[in-house]
Formats: structure tokens, sequence, C-alpha cells
């Protein structure tokens, strides 16, 4: 299939490379033109030289953007060259909105949108192993499942355009959640002179154990952050998952006080780090400093 991919950052690149694997026809474009050139080089595949130009004679525009701002810029940018019936896949993590709205607007010229946010970070991402969560026409869904195998071990569909997005947030209320109380348990661990990775051990093997816990435990214990989910994109979700708990009036208090505490994470000079050094806020916190 001829894929136009928009957005080559930390997901965006190893999607747009496990398409080419698998025999598709890529066109790639990100606002960076050194890392449009270095992917069409790494992959020979064809560097875009405006969104425009990326999109020309694309059955299907992926694109994995940063939020909504920069969704609503690329989409505006394409209409002028995007093939009819065309059938756009975002696997950005923005507002349900955005993705409704765009949705409709898709409909209306005769196109089709879908809202398919990633959850597996950058690691998912490389594997080919995300989980997609989809909010969609069922029929438009149908025709790039395939395309989806090639980077993703899962992909459902949720619902009707938005319900991609909704998921996601629910997603990430949840690891939200867990990657704090992992940040207390094993500082509460430490605290008491305990080893944390024989404690790591036991709770692996017990009830407490979770995804997180088996791939971000061991490196909240090393304090090494230089990879993976940066606090500035979690706080990026949080907000968005607020802003929608906000306006369907739901109270969503831990996920209120998680927001908070990657705040004081971003404030300890952490922003670009993995957002699980909220372990270090915690270690931080119970020595009084």
């Amino acid at each position: 299939m001829n894929i136009a991919f928009i957005g080559l950052g930390r997901m965006g690149w190893h999607i747009a490379a496990h398409l080419m694997r698998a025999g598709h026809s890529l066109s790639v474009y990100d606002v960076s033109s050194k890392l449009t050139a270095d992917w069409a080089k790494a992959f020979a595949g064809r560097a875009g030289i405006s969104v425009a130009d990326t999109v020309i004679g694309a059955e299907c525009v992926m694109t994995s953007l940063p939020a909504d701002a920069a969704l609503q810029s690329v989409w505006d940018m394409a209409q002028s060259t995007l093939a009819p019936g065309a059938i756009w896949v975002d696997h950005s993590t923005t507002s349900a909105e955005i993705a409704k709205r765009l949705a409709t607007a898709a409909r209306v010229q005769g196109r089709y949108f879908i809202d398919a946010p990633v959850s597996g970070g950058t690691i998912g991402a490389e594997k080919g192993t995300l989980a997609i969560m989809a909010g969609a026409d069922e029929a438009a869904c149908t025709v790039v499942e395939p395309l989806m195998t090639a980077y993703a071990q899962r992909a459902s569909l949720i619902g009707p355009p938005g319900a991609g997005q909704l998921t996601k947030m629910s997603n990430q209320i949840c690891v939200a959640g867990i990657g704090q109380a992992l940040a207390e348990g094993l500082a509460f661990a430490e605290h008491h002179g305990l080893d944390p990775r024989k404690v790591l051990d036991v709770m692996l093997k017990g009830s407490s154990t979770s995804w997180m816990m088996e791939n971000r435990a061991q490196t909240m214990i090393d304090g090494k952050f230089d990879f993976g989910f940066s606090t500035t994109l979690m706080r990026k979700d949080l907000g968005l998952v607020m802003e929608e708990a906000h306006r369907a009036d739901v109270s969503l208090p831990v996920t209120a006080l998680v927001a908070q505490l990657l705040s004081d994470v971003s404030a300890m000079g952490l922003a670009s780090a993995d957002w699980c050094s909220l372990m270090q806020r915690q270690r931080r916190a119970q020595s009084g400093d």
C-alpha cells in the first residue's frame, strides 16, 4: 500500500520502519528535515518536502504527532493534495474532541479518520509489539488492520471516533497510579534498609505484579531514566485526562495528585527523563530534603 507517514519521533520512526520492512511504499515527513532525510536514507523511502507533497497519492496517511495543535496543522496542510477515499490513521495521543471533529470532516469529504493511540512505549514501537486502541468506522478499520500487524501485537476497535483517545486516557489513568505506587513501595523498602531487588523479586511473583513492575521497577531502583516516555509527555497526557474529566464532571483524585507530583519532578530538572523518575521525587521526599 502507498502510505504517507508524518512524524518521525521516538515512536513514529520505528512504526514507519516496520511498515517499510513489511513491503509497503512509504513517503515520510517530519518538521525536522534532518530526521526526514535520515529516515529516508536508512530505509530507502521517499523523503517528502512538505506535508502536501508527502500525502500525494497516499491511500493511507499515518501521523504520530505531539498534540492537538500539531495534528490540526498537519491535517490542514494535507487537504489540498489528500486523495479521495484516503484513510487517515492517527497514532498521536490527543483530545477526544479533535478526533471526533476530524472524523466528521473526513466523512463529509468521502474520507476516513481513525484515532488510534498506542500503548507500549518506545520499546514496544521498536519491537513491533504495540497495543492499538482505535475509534473509527468499522469498514475503514478493517482495511488498515493488516497494516497494523507490522508494528502491533494487538489492534482493537473500541467504538466510534474518539473512543480510541478515551481508551488511551483510561490506560494512562491506570499507568500513572501504578507508577506512583511503585515509586512509593520501592522507596519505602529502601528507607527501611531492605534490598529493593529482593523485595522486587518477591513482588513480581505476588498479587502486586504488573507490566510496570516487570519493565520499569529495576530502572527505578537503579535511578536510570535516560530513555522511554518523558515526564513532559506524561504531564501532557494527564493534562488531557484532567480536561476530559472536568468536561464530563468525573472525579479523578489519584490522577490529579500524580499530575501534580510530575510537575515537582519536572521542577527537579527531570522534564526530559522517563516519567518513572517519580522515584527520585519519592526518594527526596522520604529523605526529608
